[in-house]
């Protein structure tokens, strides 16, 4: 299964920013310094989580970044598609006639990897980004 850093990352900073926002901007840099990310690095995904409409910057010299949206409506898969991140625990294309392994049939566990993927996109689906500042667990029956 594959979930890189770009997907963590950009939940972790979204989390710091709802959570540190109080009706101001927060500044990439403090998120950086609070979470240990690169400030480059925030750049590049604040710049495709604002392209998706998740953040609005503010100019000026105490400027920064806003959630764009409360963040009640804001859903954890919405801020990984936002940067280009998808949950993957199949090597192969899901309508591909082949297989992981190159074979022209699906492997035997295939469905099984295929559930798991779904089962953890609607659990990303499930959970609000205030769920992950509130640290609410999640009931996902």
């Amino acid at each position: 299964m594959k979930l890189t850093t770009k997907g963590r990352y950009a939940v972790m900073a979204m989390a710091d920013l709802a959570a540190n926002q109080s009706g101001k901007p927060v500044s990439l840099t403090d998120i950086s310094l609070r979470q240990n990310i690169s400030l480059s690095y925030l750049e590049q995904l604040f710049s495709k989580l604002k392209n998706q409409k998740l953040v609005k910057s503010v100019r000026g010299p105490s400027g920064g970044y806003v959630l764009d949206k409360n963040p009640k409506e804001i859903r954890i898969s919405n801020i990984i598609s936002a940067v280009d991140e998808q949950i993957k625990t199949l090597n192969c294309k899901k309508d591909s006639k082949k297989s992981c392994n190159g074979k022209t049939i699906k492997c035997i566990t295939h469905n099984l990897w295929d559930d798991l993927e779904s089962h953890i996109n609607n659990f990303f689906e499930k959970i609000s980004l205030n769920d992950v500042i509130k640290q609410k667990s999640i009931d996902i029956k």
